[in-house]
């Protein structure tokens, strides 16, 4: 009985890809074909190459995944190019004869650039390029998009803070990541939450931590951390009579000098957990801990509930003028917003924050399906296409220009990326080089990672 094995590169594409070799000229000897984000509302953050090279693209193919994939493709329908996949076998010992060239991962990159271009090195196999495009461009499309949408928001959070607080010291820690329950997968969190760890250094995502070690270099041997923090459960399993008693249990368990501990504290009454509690009978406790308080509300509109939940604790808590101007909280007690944020929500509680005169030294985020899921291939308008043929020994254009969609328009030609003069990277046909330095660098040849990366490395191209 076919058991099925989700490692067989020869059936991680799209069914129609399995004809495509029969459907290109005669006398076809190479196809260059390149990826970029068309369009969108950030900056591309190239990451991911890395990870799926050595995950997929580091082990030979077999004339066992080439049984298998026959098997499959036939009994769905379709062709099969038998003969081409055994002669990659025997001619390249089962790795893929391409050149990957890639932009370094952590590079920002505006949108409609190319980020990574594809050929084969060798003539027979010229429909090698578009028969892993599938693959390809879900490796890159997915974590580079989260990349960017977390940039993006360091860049609102940065401002913020610049603006508001009399350092920007924590920024790094101002975005955790919460996304691990609402992923569609286990890779994908791995991805995604990885992809934001080349923006921050917060996660509640522990696979994220397996895949830096796995896939990036490690340079140091945490990436990101996270605090002791209750959930709804934790608190509810006292009663609503007991929520002091437990919310007092947190501070035993887990405060004392230089910790931080994170309480959920809308299980009934937030205002109540507020004055009353946090702000009344634990309120000695609080300013003894030694450590720092972060008081998480998890429902109703999130701008008008930090705003209030600011207010009130200042009533209880005090406040300092900082440097700026701005309304500054006692170190031991902060808040951390982590429903309902956005690339948009974000920027509007921060906007709320500091129209009310508080820094935004007081608040931290959480963000979970806004992060690794609510984003799609379309979010950045991502595509791989073919953009240049060899046929016969001679190279030309091809590309796409749909009436009906002047967006879809590709670009043409064997391509590369160059900084201008000003400073931002443009795309140019690789016949037009001249003397710049070409950014697209090869990262795989011939079954060989080139370009081995450390998440440091990445980090500090992104910004960090």
């Amino acid at each position: 009985m076919y058991t099925g094995n989700l490692s067989n590169l020869l059936l991680n594409s799209d069914s129609y890809k399995t004809s495509h070799w029969m459907q290109y000229p005669s006398g076809s000897e190479y196809l260059s074909s390149y990826i970029e984000a068309r369009k969108g509302d950030y900056d591309v953050v190239f990451f991911g190459l890395q990870a799926f090279i050595k995950e997929y693209l580091s082990t030979p193919i077999t004339h066992q995944d080439i049984d298998e994939a026959e098997m499959v493709i036939q009994a769905h329908g379709l062709t099969f190019n038998r003969a081409g996949w055994e002669r990659l076998v025997d001619k390249h010992g089962g790795y893929l004869p391409l050149r990957i060239e890639a932009v370094p991962e952590g590079s920002i990159v505006p949108v409609s650039n190319v980020v990574c271009q594809v050929i084969n090195t060798d003539p027979e196999f010229y429909w090698l390029p578009s028969y892993i495009e599938t693959a390809l461009l879900r490796a890159i499309w997915y974590p580079s998009t989260v990349a960017s949408v977390s940039h993006y928001c360091k860049g609102i959070i940065r401002q913020a803070l610049e603006k508001s607080a009399d350092n920007s010291d924590s920024l790094t820690f101002r975005l955790h990541d919460f996304g691990a329950r609402g992923a569609s997968s286990q890779e994908s969190v791995a991805l995604g939450s990885l992809a934001h760890l080349v923006n921050f250094a917060g996660t509640d995502s522990m696979t994220a931590l397996v895949a830096a070690s796995r896939w990036y270099r490690m340079d140091k041997d945490m990436p990101a951390f996270s605090i002791p923090a209750a959930e709804h459960s934790t608190m509810t399993a006292w009663g609503r009579d007991g929520e002091t008693a437990a919310f007092a249990n947190m501070l035993t368990q887990f405060g004392g000098e230089g910790k931080s501990i994170s309480v959920v504290s809308d299980s009934y009454d937030l205002w109540n957990a507020i004055d009353n509690i946090w702000g009344g009978r634990l309120k000695d406790e609080v300013k003894n801990m030694g450590g720092t308080l972060v008081i998480r509300p998890d429902s109703g509109e999130p701008a008008k509930v930090v705003r209030e939940a600011l207010e009130r604790l200042a009533v209880k808590f005090g406040t300092t003028i900082n440097s700026k101007g701005y309304k500054v909280l006692p170190d031991y007690v902060r808040i951390i917003q982590g429903d309902g944020i956005s690339p948009n929500t974000l920027g509007s509680i921060i906007d709320v924050v500091l129209k009310a005169g508080f820094s935004a030294d007081n608040i931290t985020f959480g963000m979970g399906g806004g992060l690794l899921q609510q984003v799609n291939r379309d979010t950045m308008s991502w595509a791989m296409k073919a953009s240049a043929i060899c046929i016969d020994g001679v190279w030309k254009d091809i590309y796409k220009d749909p009436v009906t969609s002047r967006s879809k328009r590709s670009k043409k030609g064997r391509l590369a990326l160059i900084n201008q003069t000003q400073g931002q990277p443009k795309t140019i046909k690789l016949d037009d080089l001249s003397t710049a330095d070409n950014l697209l660098r090869d990262v795989y040849v011939d079954g060989k990672l080139l370009i081995d990366d450390s998440l440091t490395t990445i980090r500090e191209r992104a910004g960090w």
